[in-house]
């Protein structure tokens, strides 16, 4: 945890520039063998329980041909694929691809149990359990408490068109704050590249003017959960990697993390004078880096109402809201909604239906969870540029993983 950005920045840059020299200069392309025959995951000393995928009712049979259909990249670029029932996983595999380090390019890079990926914005499912422990702790009042009770150094931020926005409406996207981040990344039309860009994030996303009354739109927005991250670290005194660090990842038997802080430059230039302005701080809302494994715990940890072994990290209140939809995503669908930073939706297959909540990161990072299923897949990607691609982790679930199930 020691090492500096910029360490990793150069050890990132090196390897990309090394792996940029080699495909272009060799112009190798990387073939995989599509062979594949099931063998149940290892045992490691991380608490994870193994089986063999039979004894747990899935057929094997439909999750074989969904990894051959991967190593030939029909679902292209696919990092990793874990399947866990009844609390214990019976399906692991990691292939190799294209990936990026927050944006840097990684070239062709190995995949396996101990190698962090970008989860992108399964960071902010991760801040939402945080806010639920500082809860636990009675540094939060209440999510229906306005933000700026708990944002004293923000305070001049406050008007009366955003005074009402709630903790409960930067959880649910309801914050009514207008945004837009559905745009190009690096756009200059894009609200979150330009926080990231600002000199103090919280104070561009406070400064935003509203287009809605709080609570009563669905809109994604990355700033909120910036903003909750300043809670935690006004109330806490920990900024959100350290509070995570302390509170759930510890807890859980998260060793290894890296969040990502984005670090920002900016010089001024004054009548008389130039001086410049250098700040860092963890990219809430999409910066963290963990195993597939440790993604496994977390969804664990929701999929057993907060508990992990005998340690009840979340109050299983929190848990229960967080699996209802709390707010809808499309006015004219009951379907698909937004809970505490977790996307709900109902899904019919051969005439089943299931109620799936999931964690979501940019590329096609997913975490899907059925308790009724007692279910849980997660999935790492590299599509982090590629919006036009059909055969991703969702059409896997819904064709090929829920179907397995008997």
């Amino acid at each position: 945890m020691k090492t500096t950005n910029l360490l990793y920045f150069k050890q990132y840059f090196l390897q990309s520039v090394i792996s940029m020299i080699l495909l272009t200069g060799c112009s190798q392309t990387h073939i995989r063998d599509t062979n594949y025959n099931y063998s149940a995951p290892k045992e490691l000393d991380d608490g994870i329980k193994t089986d063999d995928i039979k004894n747990v009712n899935i057929d094997s049979d439909k999750i074989i041909e969904l990894t051959k259909l991967i190593l030939k990249d029909t679902f292209p670029n696919i990092h990793s694929l874990l399947i866990a029932r009844d609390n214990k996983i019976v399906y692991e595999n990691y292939f190799s691809g294209k990936d990026e380090y927050w944006g840097l390019s990684l070239g062709y890079a190995k995949h396996d149990t101990n190698i962090l990926h970008d989860i992108r914005s399964i960071s902010k499912s991760v801040v939402s359990a945080c806010i639920d422990i500082a809860i636990h702790q009675q540094r939060i009042k209440n999510i229906d408490d306005p933000i700026f009770t708990y944002l004293p150094d923000y305070i001049k931020f406050k008007t009366l068109q955003n005074e009402k926005i709630t903790i409960r409406n930067l959880l649910t996207m309801s914050s009514g704050i207008k945004w837009n981040e559905n745009l190009p990344i690096g756009s200059h039309t894009n609200n979150e590249t330009q926080m990231e860009r600002s000199i103090n994030p919280v104070e561009y996303v406070l400064s935003q003017p509203m287009d809605t009354i709080p609570g009563a739109v669905w809109n994604y927005n990355s700033g909120g959960v910036q903003v909750l991250a300043e809670i935690i670290k006004s109330v806490s005194g920990d900024i959100i990697d350290k509070f995570a660090e302390k509170f759930l990842f510890k807890p859980l038997g998260i060793k290894n993390y890296k969040w990502i802080k984005s670090s920002k430059s900016a010089v001024f230039f004054h009548p008389g004078k130039i001086f410049s302005h250098r700040r860092s701080f963890p990219a809430a809302a999409s910066g963290l880096r963990l195993t597939s494994r440790d993604l496994l715990k977390f969804g664990m940890l929701y999929l057993n109402n907060g508990r992990w072994d005998d340690k009840q990290i979340l109050t299983e209140d929190w848990v229960n809201e967080t699996f209802k939809t709390q707010i809808l995503r499309e006015n004219n669908s009951t379907i698909y909604g937004y809970s505490y930073l977790f996307w709900t939706y109902t899904e019919t297959i051969n005439n089943k239906t299931f109620q799936i909540v999931s964690a979501r990161g940019l590329g096609g990072q997913r975490i899907f969870i059925n308790k009724e299923l007692n279910l849980i897949v997660v999935i790492t990607a590299g599509n982090y540029r590629r919006n036009d691609i059909k055969n991703d982790g969702q059409l896997a679930l819904d064709k090929y993983i829920l179907p397995a199930l008997h």
